[in-house]
């Protein structure tokens, strides 16, 4: 999609260059990509809440790892062999250094400051002896790979006992454990980042609104867009025709991705997954552990419901959490309505919900029991992390709610996705993300794609500019160990992560 200039007089408040729907990280970092690329169009954003970062992108919503395979097993399983297959972990990882470059250079240039990212150990940590084969086999494949050449691995209870004290008070000395642990993980507070990247398309002309809820979009003569936006606090709505739409508004994606009427979005339906935390109110026991460690997930579990005991940061305040307990609400969003998963059923995405439904009943087992878990039975689930925890001194947390893409399969019907999924018009003039983690954690390389795919005309003059955000732009850092030292290095720096 070309977008051209248009004239002062062209401008009004009811149209706009690009819109962003949704005030979350997705939103605000296409917007901080494009009002540096492309500096001279309008954008408009139009979030629900009364503020940005309150749904997914909240840091009580969601587990603020950031998702650089280091630690989450399910990034790297074991094949019907029992070896492990590094790429996937290599791609993830890739993907986080983009991001840890982007946001880099928006701390250098003083539009976000750093306070949203704090180094923390990631650990992986197992018991029984074919969770510690699989664990060790992991650790060969993984560590031999220059991106992961820092990962440790020990089986020893005292080391881990180092590592994270928690996990060995109590623990039977008999039990076969293991753990792996690359000192270099990060915690991230996306709910900081994301108001930090809309503070900085604010102060550079963009148009910001909250408590404005989008409810329509239709194509209009022009090419373009007109969107239907209502404010919910006097309930009177507005037409804005935009040029090109970003549809980013997390669960609530999927909806209006159906009212577009875009080809690209038949077929496709969601899975809403919610979940719970308990978090510790005792200092001592906080104070006590610093990694975020995680383990292997139930039979039947999805893979956002792999069970860990993480230290947050959070508004600069140390937490810790465990987690999550999966749970079932038909809302698509943490303040969504209950219609939202009966009304997102149209004739194109009926075949596959309901392939889906017939072939994810552990999904379903998994669920009712985890609903049904007793706050007893919650705690059996921690000691088996940290065996001398006690109910007392946790509060049960809501955390966000997550919207699986459900979407065509030519064999099975319809297949149940766990990652991300980029739709946009073969026109270019409308995109939309749909799914979960690790989502947020990859948000600038997904957004670059976006980018690639909407504006083909634009993007070839943008790349040298995105060369200059992004050193590692188009090269392969577990290929190039030279070049992904010195960008971890100068990242850590300037994130002041080492």
């Amino acid at each position: 999609m070309k977008l051209s200039a248009e004239s002062p007089a062209e401008k009004s408040a009811n149209r706009t260059d690009v819109l962003l729907i949704g005030g979350g990280i997705m939103s605000a970092t296409l917007g901080a990509f494009l009002k540096q690329l492309a500096p001279d169009w309008d954008i408009s954003l139009y979030e629900r809440m009364d503020r940005a970062g309150t749904e997914s992108s909240d840091p009580w919503n969601n587990a603020g790892t950031g998702h650089a395979a280091l630690c989450e097993l399910n990034y790297s399983p074991a094949g019907p062999d029992g070896t492990v297959d590094p790429a996937k972990a290599i791609g993830i990882n890739e993907q986080f250094q983009v991001s840890r470059q982007f946001w880099s250079h928006l701390v250098e240039k003083g539009d976000i400051s750093g306070g949203f990212i704090n180094p923390l150990p990631h650990m992986s940590f197992v018991w029984g002896n074919a969770h510690a084969e699989y664990l060790r086999k992991r650790y060969e494949s993984l560590s031999a790979q220059p991106l992961f050449k820092t990962m440790e691995f020990s089986e020893d209870h005292s080391k881990i006992a180092e590592w994270a004290p928690l996990l060995m008070q109590g623990r039977d000395s008999g039990q076969r454990v293991a753990a792996s642990r690359v000192a270099g993980g990060t915690d991230v507070d996306f709910g900081a980042l994301t108001r930090e990247l809309v503070n900085f398309l604010g102060a550079n002309g963009a148009d910001l609104n909250f408590g404005h809820e989008v409810t329509n979009l239709t194509r209009n003569s022009g090419g373009g867009w007109d969107v239907t936006v209502r404010n919910r606090a006097t309930k009177a709505s507005k037409t804005v025709s935009a040029r090109f739409v970003f549809i980013g508004g997390g669960g609530g994606a999927l909806h209006l991705l159906q009212r577009s009427g875009i080809p690209e979005g038949k077929g496709f339906g969601g899975f809403p997954v919610s979940g719970q935390f308990l978090r510790s109110t005792d200092e001592s026991i906080i104070s006590a552990h610093n990694a975020k460690v995680y383990g292997q997930a139930s039979v039947g579990a999805p893979p956002m419901s792999v069970p860990h005991l993480d230290t947050r940061f959070v508004d600069g305040k140390k937490s810790l959490l465990f987690g999550p307990y999966g749970g079932f609400s038909p809302k698509f969003l943490k303040n969504g309505s209950l219609t939202d998963l009966p009304f997102s059923v149209r004739p194109h995405n009926l075949v596959p919900m309901l392939a889906v439904a017939k072939d994810n009943m552990s999904l379903v087992k998994y669920l009712v029991t985890e609903v049904l878990k007793s706050r007893e039975g919650k705690t059996k689930a921690l000691r088996e992390f940290y065996p001398e925890a006690v109910t007392e001194g946790w509060d049960l947390i809501t955390a966000g709610q997550r919207v699986q893409v459900i979407k065509k399969d030519p064999k099975s019907g319809g297949v149940l996705q766990f990652g991300t999924e980029l739709i946009t018009s073969a026109d270019g003039t409308v995109g939309a993300l749909l799914g979960a983690s690790p989502g947020a954690s990859t948000a600038p390389p997904i957004m670059i794609n976006l980018m690639k795919r909407c504006f083909p005309a634009e993007f070839p003059g943008w790349e040298a500019k995105i060369k200059e955000m992004i050193p590692g732009y188009g090269v392969k850092l577990n290929e190039n160990e030279s070049l992904a030292d010195e960008i971890i290095a100068e990242t850590n720096r300037v994130l002041k992560l080492a």
